[in-house]
């Protein structure tokens, strides 16, 4: 059995001291395994926000709070490798911070930022979780590339305006029936940089039905849990969590 949350940050524009904390108290409200938190959660959806490094001190009480809590966190930021700039996903657990994925699918708006090269896939008890960024959602080949090298669980980080909020629905249902797989999406809620002055939050869990089992509401400070449980015949849901 392994506990899944997806969390929905309030976010302070630029300020990943700030930003770290609050994230980190979610982890520990959260009391699960995996907490999955929105598209450059760190810094708030600021295209010109500075790249952060896996070392960054800032970082540590996210580190702090997974090692108290057994918790794995997949945090968006900025990064910066060999000279060139992703969007990103952090992994973060009680060792410290690596970055697990590089959006491959960036929007025009994101010239400053590299497409990532490939899908990538973590695993965690067992259960594995392929990874996405937001536009990724919207393009089948990324769901069909990722679902091919074996996931349970397609988990993605997303911002969207409040209006949208029926297409990042309509993705997760889609996705999640092609490839028969949970899909977990973080969505950002209040707003942030961009011109996402009114976000659609509504965090939450499909089943490989494509049904929603459980789903935040718009506001930020949510966090929803889904227990998963992974047999033979695939993950199935053991509990989903109201709003926490």
């Amino acid at each position: 059995m392994v506990v899944l949350a997806v969390a929905q940050p309030d976010c302070m524009p630029y300020d990943v001291e700030k930003n770290a904390v609050r994230h980190a108290e979610m982890v520990l409200r959260a009391e699960a395994r995996v907490v999955i938190f929105p598209e450059t959660s760190l810094t708030g959806y600021h295209m010109d926000a500075p790249a952060i490094a896996v070392d960054d001190p800032r970082l540590g009480p996210i580190v702090d709070a997974c090692a108290k809590a057994g918790a794995v966190a997949l945090v968006g930021a900025p990064v910066e490798e060999e000279g060139l700039e992703y969007i990103a996903t952090l992994m973060v657990d009680g060792d410290g911070a690596e970055v697990a994925y590089r959006k491959i699918h960036v929007h025009s708006s994101e010239e400053r930022f590299a497409c990532g090269k490939r899908p990538e896939v973590i695993e965690v008890d067992g259960l594995r979780l392929g990874l996405a960024i937001c536009r990724d959602m919207g393009i089948a080949q990324h769901a069909e590339d990722t679902a091919a090298l074996g996931i349970d669980v397609y988990a993605a980080g997303v911002v969207h305006q409040a209006a949208k909020v029926a297409v990042q629905e309509e993705r997760a249902r889609r996705i999640a029936t092609d490839h028969r797989v949970w899909v977990a999406v973080a969505s950002f809620a209040g707003p942030t940089g961009g011109g996402f002055e009114h976000t659609a939050g509504r965090s939450g869990f499909w089943t490989p039905s494509g049904e929603p089992a459980a789903q935040a509401g718009s506001e930020p400070g949510e966090v929803v849990r889904l227990v998963v449980a992974a047999s033979s015949a695939g993950p199935s849901a053991a509990t989903a969590s109201a709003r926490l």
